[in-house]
């Protein structure tokens, strides 16, 4: 029996990445989710705790891999200027929080690492994708308020922070 093509057309909007249900980034403005996660350093972030801080949210697929650990170790050498700009940040895979603690060991990184391993913050910001088991290296700027400041859709891995920096700056 042939498929039909609406059967094909579905199952095409399933599998094409940023077509699945569920998949778009929050904007600009909008408020972002709350989360509870633990850290590689086995410390709990909850995001009430955030509340009057700037933080930065990045999704990153795999601890310990090229991209991940060319981003990571982008933003560790920015850390003094992230630092006086008062943003906190919050690496977020579905790794494990051992994985993430043996990731920030080895890079000697100075944020926290967490592990959405249900992939409940990632599916709540777009940063899921159906069948494809890591999420998107996306990344989230948030405001004192919990407000959205700007949306990362596409990070280049290697300047990444800098970007984040820049555009802090603009906003303030």
């Amino acid at each position: 029996m042939k498929p039909s093509w609406t059967f094909l057309l579905c199952l095409s909007l399933l599998v094409i990445p940023g077509t699945a249900i569920g998949d778009e980034m929050l904007t600009t403005g909008e408020v972002f989710p709350s989360f509870e996660l633990q850290a590689h350093d086995d410390s709990v972030v909850n995001s009430s705790d955030l509340d009057g801080s700037v933080y930065l949210v990045y999704f990153y697929p795999k601890a310990d891999t090229p991209g991940c650990t060319k981003e990571a170790c982008a933003l560790r050498d920015a850390w003094s200027d992230l630092k006086d700009a008062k943003i906190k940040v919050f690496g977020v895979s579905y790794d494990t929080p051992q994985s993430n603690r043996a990731f920030a060991k080895k890079f000697n990184l100075p944020f926290l690492l967490l592990s959405d391993s249900d992939k409940t913050l990632a599916k709540a910001v777009g940063a899921g994708r159906f069948l494809i088991p890591v999420p998107k290296r996306i990344s989230y700027l948030v405001g004192t308020d919990g407000k959205i400041l700007k949306a990362y859709p596409s990070v280049s891995p290697s300047s990444h922070a800098e970007d984040v920096l820049k555009d802090l700056s603009h906003l303030r």
